[in-house]
């Protein structure tokens, strides 16, 4: 579903102006299906139906959801994967989004890495993505900064938990 009900509602009352959001970013990684010495993480992305971006799968906390069973739920239903939550990478705001539908929207997301559990083989699971797949995070398709810049984090912090701190905020307001 691409617009959760309960935003629905909302926007019939509030027409296009601004919402604020709970969200998730799931940043799904998993080892390398290369088997040479420099094999890296793989990232698993969802190239958006809206706008054509690839991006980390995103959604939509439902009221009352915690953000990490949105982000197990949102992983399952956008690509057919089995996930389970390993760590948290961040929370913070989003710039103001302004959707193709005219929609405004500031969402607050909680950052999540997750890993496979079961079956890898990704699958566009729903009208969100037009295609899923596994990427090597040395050669991303992801354009926006901000999510190479929170795949990195994920990449970081599972390869030194110990020393990872979550990032706080994801903008700069003046």
């Amino acid at each position: 579903m691409p617009i959760p009900e309960f935003i629905v509602r909302l926007r019939e009352k509030i027409g296009h102006d601004p919402l604020w959001i709970p969200s998730v970013t799931a940043i799904v990684l998993r080892d390398s299906t290369d088997d040479s010495i420099w094999a890296v993480p793989e990232v698993l992305l969802v190239r958006r139906s809206d706008n054509g971006k690839w991006t980390p799968v995103t959604g939509i906390c439902e009221p009352g959801e915690e953000p990490h069973v949105t982000a197990v739920r949102e992983v399952l239903e956008e690509t057919g994967i089995e996930a389970r939550v390993d760590a948290l990478i961040g929370v913070g705001a989003t710039k103001e989004v302004v959707h193709v539908n005219g929609d405004r929207a500031t969402y607050m997301a909680t950052v999540l890495r997750l890993s496979p559990t079961g079956n890898q083989d990704a699958v566009a699971g729903d009208d969100e993505s037009s295609e899923v797949g596994w990427f090597s995070v040395t050669h991303l398709p992801v354009e926006d900064p901000q999510f190479r810049l929170l795949i990195a984090d994920a990449v970081a912090q599972r390869k030194r938990p110990e020393g990872f701190t979550p990032r706080l905020g994801f903008t700069k307001r003046n």
